[in-house]
């Protein structure tokens, strides 16, 4: 099997609610999809001009420099788009380095172990942090979004915090661990 440009999907999906360029499209991201997506820039301008070529996106509104290109989903890109949806999501490897340098570092001091374990903790606390407010911010009703997705948008971001959290209290017992061994 093929693999597929999923970053097709994720601009799809977002070009679906609502035109945008790719300087929103980056900015989405980073805000709604952070947590368990990344797309840069060097993925969003290839995607964007791939689609654009095979009819999926059409610019809709252009300043006249062409610095700002706004783009929209054509009837072609929401078929693919649909279709992506009810496919069977495939399982992705896991590829942790944070995990990858603990498992090695029985050779370390456990005092360099317990810094990286607490550092790994911090930006998990920070994230934590982040979903809250935006679940809080949810909570207080934003205009832009619709009911209809508001149920979706709630459950990915309730996955982020529960999971936040697993790893919060991971480190807690294997820093508690590391200091008594």
């Amino acid at each position: 099997m093929a693999l597929k440009n999923k970053s097709m999907y994720a601009i799809l999906g977002i070009l679906n609610l609502s035109p945008s360029t790719g300087y929103d499209i980056k900015k989405y991201s980073d805000k709604v999809l952070s947590g368990f997506w990344n797309e840069n820039f060097g993925h969003i301008y290839p995607t964007l001009k791939m689609m654009l070529e095979d009819g999926m996106i059409e610019i809709v509104f252009r300043e006249k420099n062409e610095k700002k290109v706004q783009y929209g989903i054509t009837e072609k890109g929401k078929q693919e788009f649909d279709t992506w949806l009810l496919e069977e999501t495939m399982q992705q490897p896991i590829r942790s380095e944070f995990m990858l340098k603990l498992l090695f570092s029985s050779s370390q001091p456990r005092e360099n172990v317990i810094r990286m374990l607490e550092s790994y903790k911090e930006r998990h606390e920070k994230n934590v942090e982040k979903y809250l407010g935006m679940q809080k911010d949810l909570e207080q009703g934003i205009q832009e979004i619709s009911k209809e997705r508001l149920s979706f948008i709630k459950a990915v971001l309730r996955s982020g915090i529960i999971s936040g959290e697993a790893v919060i209290q991971w480190c807690d017992e294997t820093i508690e661990e590391m200091q008594h061994s």
